[in-house]
């Protein structure tokens, strides 16, 4: 684990030096990973309620293993740990961080909930309007992060349930790969996938979750988010001045998803500093009426 840690670490201090721009949201997710991995050296304890007889079947019927609206059966770690990254919110948004724990404190806010809006995909313009995140601010607007929503008390929400969703996601690897799974959603939660990367051939696409860390097998020549098989309206458009970089569109739904091509390179690909490292492709995508 630590020399994970470490390849991590040197990783992105290699893209804060080639991405100047971005080494604001690069330090963000340094900090972020440190205390991930103290946070699960420090906790043991089962957050998640699975019933183990039901993976199969679950599985089989292209439903993921955890339910983040009802599997979630002990708070206090992920609370404990969303605290300890309020402490990365504070350098950045001190006055929307110092509000939210007065309101966390005070019982106005409960962190249960918040996490239930997460589960609901609930999105920040609800979430700003319910009060959760306070008004709208320089600091927490998209454009303050290269025109990116990258809101940090929503990211950290996340983050809050990334650790043990990563212990679920190293317990049942094997049981996944029995399913075969095929669906373009996350195995072990759920969510979408915002980036993911070619392997060994060209016809094996890897699907990345920002929820769980958890990678899985999925067709080339399919999207992910409709199910559209039919090759002419499938494409991908690269940039000039990397090609290892590609954006893959269906002009049926008009989503997209960012793939990354090491195949020729001696690193491998750590798909949290990719995705920071890729958002001038989201920035094309959204350009071109991709979303």
């Amino acid at each position: 684990m630590a020399e994970k840690l470490y390849e991590t670490l040197k990783t992105i201090e290699k893209y804060r030096e080639a991405n100047p721009h971005y080494a604001d949201l690069l330090d963000i997710l340094e900090e972020i990973i440190i205390l991930r991995e103290t946070y699960k050296k420090e906790n043991s304890r089962t957050v998640f309620s699975i019933n183990e007889d039901l993976i199969p079947p679950k599985l089989k019927g292209g439903f993921p293993i955890v339910d983040l609206s009802r599997d979630i059966v002990d708070f206090s770690g992920p609370k404990a740990y969303f605290h300890s990254l309020l402490s990365i919110a504070e350098k950045r948004i001190p006055e929307e961080t110092e509000m939210l724990r007065q309101r966390m404190e005070d019982g106005s806010i409960l962190f249960e909930d918040m996490i239930g809006d997460v589960a609901s995909e609930f999105s920040l313009l609800e979430a700003e309007k319910e009060g959760f995140v306070g008004d709208s601010s320089p600091e927490t607007d998209m454009e303050e992060e290269d025109d990116e929503a990258f809101n940090l008390i929503e990211l950290f929400l996340e983050e809050s349930l990334r650790p043990d969703l990563e212990r679920i996601a190293e317990k049942y690897t094997a049981a996944i790969a029995r399913s075969e799974w095929s669906e373009g959603y996350c195995p072990i939660c759920g969510r979408e996938p915002k980036i993911g990367e070619i392997k060994e051939n060209e016809e094996e696409r890897f699907l990345f979750c920002h929820q769980c860390g958890f990678e899985w097998f999925f067709r080339r020549i399919k999207c992910p988010f409709c199910g559209n098989e039919e090759q002419h309206s499938l494409a991908f458009f690269t940039v000039e001045e990397d090609e290892r970089y590609r954006v893959d569109v269906c002009n049926e739904c008009k989503r997209y998803i960012k793939i990354i091509d090491f195949r020729e390179e001696t690193q491998k690909a750590n798909m949290d500093v990719e995705d920071i490292a890729t958002l001038h492709l989201d920035i094309l995508a959204s350009e071109e009426g991709y979303n």
